[in-house]
């Protein structure tokens, strides 16, 4: 389980589970891309208060679990990772260009939810975990889902 994060002032526990679709939902997402991705998501971390708890790669589309602190928006953090992934997965892979016309990597959309909401931190992660798997999609009935 995630632990609280604690400031001078305040201490929070908030969790995101963050989905970014690939521009025009490309499978360009190979296995060394992923690995330059994962690594993006540590130096993003280090830099800046978003944690990475886990990543959940498929052909098209990544799945995030993601820890921060309130002074960070949602938007500021999905701008800042898709921001810094895309320009370092083009950086270090040129040939996902050809795939994707018009210098963007990530659609203009995402999705982000608050984990707990609709499903508490667990289901969440294994989730994430289980994404890029060759496993077909499983629906979770929400009588399956613990509810606060």
């Amino acid at each position: 389980m995630s632990e609280h994060i604690h400031k001078s002032h305040n201490k929070s526990l908030l969790l995101y589970h963050l989905v970014c679709p690939i521009k025009y939902r490309r499978k360009v997402l190979s296995e060394e891309v992923s690995v330059t991705l994962r690594e993006v998501c540590l130096e993003i971390s280090q830099r800046y208060e978003i944690h990475f708890l886990e990543i959940g790669c498929d052909e098209d589309h990544i799945h995030f679990l993601i820890q921060s602190v309130p002074m960070l928006s949602p938007k500021k953090i999905v701008n800042t990772v898709k921001s810094l992934t895309a320009r370092e997965i083009f950086r270090l892979h040129p040939e996902v260009k050809r795939f994707l016309w018009g210098g963007k990597f990530w659609t203009s959309g995402y999705y982000i939810n608050t984990v707990g909401q609709y499903a508490n931190e667990e289901v969440i992660k294994k989730y994430v975990q289980s994404q890029g798997k060759d496993q077909q999609y499983q629906k979770i009935h929400k009588s399956q889902l613990k509810l606060f």
